[in-house]
């Protein structure tokens, strides 16, 4: 199946993000598998299952998954395990998310599965890969410039991740195909006001890439921050930020009622 030139150097990224080479599209590296409400974008509180995955090709510094991303964590579940945890809960939509899950050739696989039984399925990704799999909507997360690990903010203190985020973090092509092929919302992280050029010089470039509208409608605003106390920083002024520019304010519900609790 098609995939980007992101994708293609997939096994080599996957045997160093995750610690194991995805040998099989039957099974997938699982960090949690839960029942929650959809805490962010334009699905926020509606019940889900979440498959997160784990394993990724970038190291934002604010990441909030971090044992799926710097100290990648999980147990390899096969396609039925998976697909009978989530046939327990009562839900019909399901979330695919990471790091970053289409890195996984079993991601397709699982996709495939779910459509066959009727979910509705969000995909989460960085953008980065694009593949051709049956996606109801795909969440695109493009990270911004100040996402990057650098030596002062790189949680594991060496800044050695700082070059290959900063190359890998935008693949403009894997982003079109992405907007062309799929219902799409584009949710950026924003810290504050200064990360809004870089997002208006990114969807001026994506418009002239992608063969189809892209809509202010679709560009949704994040604050950054994984805590209460740090959404607390950071929310009131990407609200202003998002009513000023005419994009979409999108909260962090599940931050608002469980803070940095796992399996929320």
């Amino acid at each position: 199946m098609p995939v980007s030139d992101s994708a293609d150097r997939a096994a080599d990224i996957e045997t160093d993000a995750a610690g194991t080479a995805d040998e099989t599209d039957e099974s997938l590296p699982i960090n949690e598998l839960f029942y929650s409400l959809q805490g962010e974008g334009t699905l926020a509180g509606v019940p889900s299952v979440f498959v997160r995955t784990s394993g990724c090709n970038l190291r934002c510094w604010f990441c909030d998954s971090y044992h799926t991303s710097w100290e990648p964590t999980h147990a390899r579940m096969r396609l039925a395990e998976i697909l009978a945890e989530i046939e327990s809960y009562d839900a019909d939509h399901v979330v695919l998310t990471g790091g970053e899950p289409l890195l996984h050739e079993g991601s397709m696989t699982l996709l495939e599965a779910l459509d066959e039984r009727g979910y509705h399925t969000t995909v989460e990704t960085n953008g980065t890969i694009y593949r051709d799999a049956p996606i109801d909507l795909a969440s695109v997360s493009p990270k911004l410039a100040s996402s990057t690990p650098t030596p002062d903010r790189d949680p594991t203190g060496d800044g050695e991740w700082e070059t290959r985020h900063e190359t890998d973090r935008i693949d403009m092509d894997a982003l079109a195909r992405l907007v062309e092929r799929y219902d799409v919302q584009l949710k950026f992280v924003v810290t504050d006001d200064g990360d809004m050029p870089e997002i208006s010089e990114l969807l001026a470039d994506l418009r002239a890439a992608a063969d189809v509208p892209v809509s202010d409608d679709d560009v949704l605003l994040m604050p950054e921050g994984a805590t209460r106390d740090r959404l607390a920083e950071t929310r009131a002024r990407v609200a202003e930020l998002a009513m000023e520019y005419g994009f979409r304010y999108t909260p962090r519900l599940h931050v608002d009622l469980w803070n940095d609790a796992p399996e929320t």
